[in-house]
């Protein structure tokens, strides 16, 4: 006797051709290649020295502590990952609570967050402050 699919086995498969046909493709709306490794974040001129500057889109901040030295920070709060609001004085705050972070190296300069915010990998190749 033929065995007939149930709508249990239907389903699961259709959401795993939709997973699988998700996962791939190129430069589509929505796939990560917005985040492309090499692709130029900003001029390095853009990034002030002794502040920052947040980019939404790849959840970065990049610091510039002093003349020519460049850091990047992930710009997920470490409190309840809200998104850093601004780059001032010296630290990244987070407007969500109030946690501020220091712009050379991350720690925190004053909670409620208790742990820094991880670094992230960037390069400068000239004048170009770039994902790496």
């Amino acid at each position: 006797m033929p065995h007939s699919p149930t709508r249990r086995t239907v389903l699961l498969s259709t959401g795993a051709a939709a997973l699988v046909a998700g996962c791939g493709g190129e430069g589509g709306e929505g796939d990560a290649s917005a985040a492309s490794p090499g692709r130029e974040l900003a001029p390095t001129s853009d990034i002030p020295v002794g502040g920052g500057r947040i980019f939404p889109d790849e959840k970065i901040v990049v610091t510039q502590p002093e003349q020519g030295e460049f850091k990047a920070f992930s710009a997920v709060c470490t409190h309840q990952n809200c998104l850093v609001s601004d780059v001032r004085d010296g630290t990244v705050d987070c407007a969500c609570h109030g946690s501020r972070f220091s712009i050379t190296d991350g720690a925190v300069e004053r909670g409620p967050a208790t742990r820094p915010l991880p670094e992230e990998r960037i390069a400068v190749r000239g004048n170009s402050v770039r994902l790496a």
